[in-house]
């Protein structure tokens, strides 16, 4: 993701980026006005509008990231979208309070600007007209500063709606956790979204087409966190000994790829172990052959194409955690070792075993 993101900064210890789709908002600003007859000028206006409006957007992502980091949670980074922005936070608070105020930070930024503004402009005796706004046709003819103020409170309030994936849907999943536990008050929450998002996407076709799209953000970012907290309850408890693979191949680093090949076909092994004097060097996987077949030949040796950065964890290690330092990393297999002792390998594909047949074991 990054390498499709510029980095705008470090702030606080935390990255921020910028995703390459959001230029689209901003070319789709400067188309709009020109469609409408507006001139560079107001183009312009209105791209600067939303450059200030998205940097409003970055403090709200940073109340979540500093009210978590209270809690003992990093965040990775923030990256800015055409639809807003996102704090990836390495785990959400497991007690209900602080999920609580992780959630309510980021509305609460919004909020505090525009008291911040309301004040400002009361006090200046900037207040406009309503009743003239109403009547304008242009972002010049709106005072910069009320823009401003309306757009915060309107952020803060869609950001409140009780459903995934606002920060409305968190807060109210944290209210239930209180009284229920974590998995049923995300599917408890997950259901109000889904329900407040089919009536967007009923009033979108009447009153304005844009809510079908909020709709369908919102009906699918529900699921999606559902099916993310149904994995997480699954995990609970299971430790990467759980899912250990004990039988598994082991290649000579000075093997040639058509041995390797050999292996391959012989047995149901994907990935396979590399050792060198009962020392693992490195991971060949299944595509590491079929590259260097393509790129080096049958003789070429499987040290030139093995993955050396390979992951070696603990057999103690949860398997929660697994999937944060390793398969959210990109990598699909790590060496499990104990002190020097080689114990196994594990995979992506034997933790989906595992957590199916733990859910078959619950539905008995």
């Amino acid at each position: 993701m990054k390498s499709w993101s510029l980095k705008l900064g470090r702030f606080a210890g935390i990255e921020v980026f910028i995703h390459w789709t959001f230029w689209i908002i901003v070319a789709w600003i400067l188309l709009m006005h020109f469609q409408i007859g507006h001139g560079l000028e107001q183009g312009i206006w209105g791209v600067f509008f939303v450059l200030v409006l998205f940097a409003c957007v970055v403090l709200h992502e940073f109340g979540h990231a500093l009210t978590a980091r209270r809690f003992g949670i990093a965040t990775k980074n923030i990256t800015l979208y055409p639809i807003g922005g996102i704090a990836s936070l390495e785990s959400m608070p497991e007690k209900p309070w602080q999920e609580l105020l992780v959630a309510l930070a980021g509305p609460a930024v919004n909020a505090l600007i525009a008291v911040v503004l309301w004040l400002y402009l009361n006090a200046t005796g900037q207040i406009p007209d309503l009743s003239a706004m109403k009547e304008s046709n242009s972002m010049l003819e709106v005072p910069f500063l009320w823009g401003l103020y309306a757009a915060n409170v309107v952020l803060a309030a869609f950001n409140l709606i009780p459903a995934f994936p606002m920060d409305g849907g968190r807060a109210l999943r944290a209210i239930l956790a209180f009284s229920v536990p974590r998995s049923q008050a995300t599917r408890m929450a997950a259901g109000v979204g889904q329900f407040l998002a089919i009536i967007f996407v009923f009033l979108g076709f009447f009153y304005n087409f844009w809510l079908v799209f909020i709709g369908l953000f919102v009906y699918l970012g529900a699921g999606f966190e559902a099916s993310q907290e149904h994995t997480q309850s699954l995990l609970a408890g299971l430790r990467v000994k759980d899912a250990l693979i004990k039988r598994f191949t082991v290649l000579d680093p000075d093997m040639t790829l058509e041995e390797a090949v050999s292996s391959l076909l012989d047995s149901q092994d994907t990935d396979f172990l590399v050792s060198d004097d009962d020392r693992p060097v490195g991971i060949l996987s299944k595509n590491d052959i079929y590259r260097g077949l393509s790129e080096k030949g049958n003789d070429a040796m499987i040290a030139e194409v093995m993955d050396r950065d390979f992951y070696v964890v603990s057999a103690e290690m949860t398997l929660q955690d697994f999937f944060g330092e390793v398969l959210n990393k990109g990598k699909d297999v790590a060496v499990v070792m104990d002190d020097s002792s080689l114990l196994g390998l594990i995979d992506r594909a034997n933790i989906e075993e595992k957590l199916l047949i733990r859910e078959a074991l619950r539905r008995v």
